[in-house]
């Protein structure tokens, strides 16, 4: 949806990146799927597939992860970190103290104030809590 209002990426290009987008996200096989043939957290990942799609340089997440199991929550931090890596810039928005972990700055606001805002030194790597969780059965 977000490249149909950008007219110097052509049809073919539109697709890829969609394309591209999706399987970032880990629904590269649902493609064709309408939205009703999804659950929530599949909806949730398209969301996030519409923000990277652009490629832009700042991504505002508010609660990427709140309606994602815990497999896909530390999925959707393994990508975030590595487009931190990349240079672009991630406001994440969540009301999860353990998600914070995962990030290089924590701000705390309270009532529309700044109640703390600190470095975080000790960033925990996504890509090896997620390698440590229990393995998904095969359906």
């Amino acid at each position: 949806l977000p490249l149909m209002y950008n007219s110097s990426v052509s049809a073919s290009e539109t697709r890829r990146r969609a394309i591209e987008a999706l399987q970032a996200v880990g629904l590269g096989d649902r493609l064709e799927h309408k939205s009703n043939q999804m659950s929530g957290g599949q909806m949730q990942r398209v969301a996030i597939a519409r923000a990277l799609v652009n490629n832009p340089a700042v991504i505002l997440a508010d609660e990427a992860t709140g309606n994602l199991d815990t497999r896909t929550s530390f999925e959707i931090l393994v990508l975030f970190q590595k487009l931190h890596a990349e240079g672009r810039t991630i406001i994440f928005v969540t009301h999860n103290p353990e998600i914070a972990q995962y990030s290089s700055r924590n701000i705390v606001l309270r009532d529309g104030q700044i109640k703390d805002d600190t470095i975080n030194t000790q960033i925990q790597n996504a890509a090896e809590a997620l390698a440590a969780l229990p393995k998904q059965e095969e359906e």
